[in-house]
């Protein structure tokens, strides 16, 4: 049987995570510009999901495996140390973007960056409505009914 997914949207409210969780005031207002941004691209409202991350609109996704659940389209979390942005997708036109984006580093399937101004907002922009298009069409995806 395969394991429940541990990252489901809550009803915890975004404004009052964001207060609560976030120490430095920089952050602070970084992650209130991101929710504005993403908000726009996404054409969806800001959700929690699991303990920490703000995510925009849902897509489903099944493995192999069996494994399946819903993930946010887009979205970040405001970590202690940096921002995780879960925003690229695995195309040719993702992998290229990132060579204009700024100063940031990659893990497996996110991007790690300190401030929004160590960044390009343009090939942020670019990068989150890639990946949507790129979810839109290998997943099922609440993009659709835009």
């Amino acid at each position: 049987m395969a394991k429940a997914n541990k990252t489901n949207e809550t009803d915890v409210n975004v404004t009052d995570f964001i207060n609560s969780f976030v120490e430095k005031n920089e952050k602070k207002s970084d992650s209130f510009q991101l929710i504005q941004l993403m908000s726009e691209w996404s054409g969806f409202e800001p959700k929690m999901w699991g303990p920490t991350i703000i995510g925009f609109g849902s897509y489903h996704y099944k493995y192999t495996s069996g494994h399946e659940g819903d993930m946010p389209l887009i979205g970040f979390s405001p970590r202690k140390a940096e921002f995780s942005l879960y925003v690229y997708s695995p195309t040719e036109e993702s992998k290229r973007l990132l060579d204009d984006f700024g100063k940031f580093k990659m893990g497996k399937s996110c991007i790690y960056i300190k401030k929004l101004s160590d960044i390009n907002i343009d090939i942020l922009e670019k990068i989150c409505r890639t990946t949507i298009a790129y979810l839109n069409e290998n997943h099922e995806c609440a993009c659709r009914e835009k």
